[in-house]
Formats: structure tokens, sequence, C-alpha cells
């Protein structure tokens, strides 16, 4: 059995993947079996947990619900199967203490052990989206300025994550912690191709033309705000409003901001 895992890593174009796989789903699903993180949950749960403190209690149900996963995968099946989360990684860097994907590399290995344990020949490939440094930590610091309650700086946070920016790193320790082919491709070199990121993530699937062709392309998903409304967004994360009333507060800012034009 053929089995493409895309495994992150955040903002680097994976929710623009995950929506076009739905997007795409009956057309998708005459050639592969397509599993996101609507579809594995619990998996990805366990990833997360596990990255936090890589307490080996987490990483003993991120094997269990890997398990879980390829023994109800139905063997007769031919169509190869393209697994899509970010969160297989783990947490995203910049918030709970974590400054990495430090955890990927044994999460990649034990998701390809119980996949060996588990099925009879599986044929396993990882491939990873990546972003040049700077990119990628504006949008992760805007990511966590949005999602929850964070009050650091903007500067701050780009001098602190600075060291900790090259995925293309984190994709080589990786491949040095599996047997599988490691592949991985950059947001910037899908700049110009209609299908973005979609597209390496289909040559490692190794798509039919005919079917590429057939795919409905869609514009980038969950970009970033502007510095202005992230501005607005990190005094609302710093003020002493309620739990209700600061979601409130930044559901009203993005919608302005959206009614505006997106300007």
């Amino acid at each position: 059995m053929r089995i493409v895992v895309h495994a992150g890593f955040h903002k680097t174009g994976t929710t623009s993947i995950q929506h076009m796989m739905r997007r795409n789903g009956k057309r998708l699903a005459r050639h592969f079996r397509i599993l996101t993180r609507r579809q594995i949950p619990a998996l990805c749960e366990a990833a997360r947990a596990f990255s936090l403190k890589q307490d080996p209690a987490e990483l003993g149900f991120f094997t269990y619900e890997a398990a879980q996963l390829f023994e109800t995968l139905d063997p007769d099946d031919p169509r190869p199967l393209a697994v899509s989360s970010e969160d297989l990684s783990g947490h995203m860097p910049g918030r709970f203490g974590l400054t990495g994907y430090d955890a990927a590399p044994r999460l990649m290995a034990v998701l390809e052990q119980v996949a060996r344990d588990c099925l009879p020949d599986p044929q396993i490939t990882f491939f990873f989206t990546t972003r040049d440094t700077k990119p990628w930590l504006r949008s992760t610091y805007a990511q966590h300025v949005r999602a929850i309650r964070f009050t650091e700086d903007r500067e701050a946070y780009l001098a602190r994550m600075q060291p900790h920016g090259d995925l293309a790193g984190a994709v080589t320790a990786i491949a040095n912690a599996v047997r599988a082919p490691v592949r991985h491709a950059t947001l910037e070199s899908c700049a110009g191709d209609p299908l973005g990121p979609m597209s390496p993530l289909l040559d490692v699937m190794q798509a039919p033309e005919k079917l590429r062709a057939r795919l409905t392309a869609l514009p980038p998903s969950n970009p970033s705000f502007p510095d202005h409304v992230l501005d607005r967004m990190l005094a609302l994360n710093r003020s002493d409003l309620g739990h209700d009333a600061w979601v409130a507060a930044k559901k009203a800012v993005m919608e302005e901001w959206r009614a505006q034009g997106r300007k």
C-alpha cells in the first residue's frame, strides 16, 4: 500500500491543501483515499500532546491512535492513502514553550513503525511544505495573536524565534529519524502554480495528469492579517476583558477588516 503523509508544517499552505482536498473530494476519491485532520482528530491531538513535554505516556497514546488508523484501513482497497495534517508534527512553535518541531522526528518514526507493524507492505513517503524563515515567523506570530490570548510584542517574538525558523533543518532531522523517503517543497516555489502547494503534493502522490487537470483551484486559505489589525488584536489580548467579551471584540475586528475589503 502506498501512503503519503503530509505532516506539516504550520503556516506553509497546509490549510489551502486541505481545503482543496475537501473541495475536490469526489474527484480525488476515484484515485486516492484522503484523510485530513477532520478524519483523524484523536491522532492529531495525541501528536500535539506529545510535543509539549515529550512524555512517553503521550507517545503511547499516539502509537495507539496510529494503530487504530492503520488497522481500520481496508487492505483490499487498491487506492493509495494520502494523509494531511500539520498537527501530526505537534503544536505550532512559538507558544507553550515550544521553539521548534523537536518532537516531529520521533512522531514520524513512530508513525512509520506502526504502519509497518499493521500493514503487509506499506510504501511510505513523508512530505512537508516549508517556507522562508522571515515570512514563516511573521505568519506564525499572526496566528498566535489571532487564535489565543498571546501578548508578546511582534519584534520581540521575531527576535526570539529567529534562531528556530529553519524549516529545512526540521525536515533534515525528520529524514534522519525515518527509513522512508522524505520530500519537501517551499511555499515560495509554488507561488506561480494555479494549484499552489497542492501541486508538489500531487507530484508525490503520483496523481494522474487527467485528474490534476480536472481539479478546482482555490485561493489561499487562512491568510495572515495586516500589522494594523494584529496591533488591535494584541491590544485586546493585553486588555482586562473577560473571555466572552474578548472573543466578541476580536471577532468584530476581523469582521470590520473583511468588510473594508481586507485592507
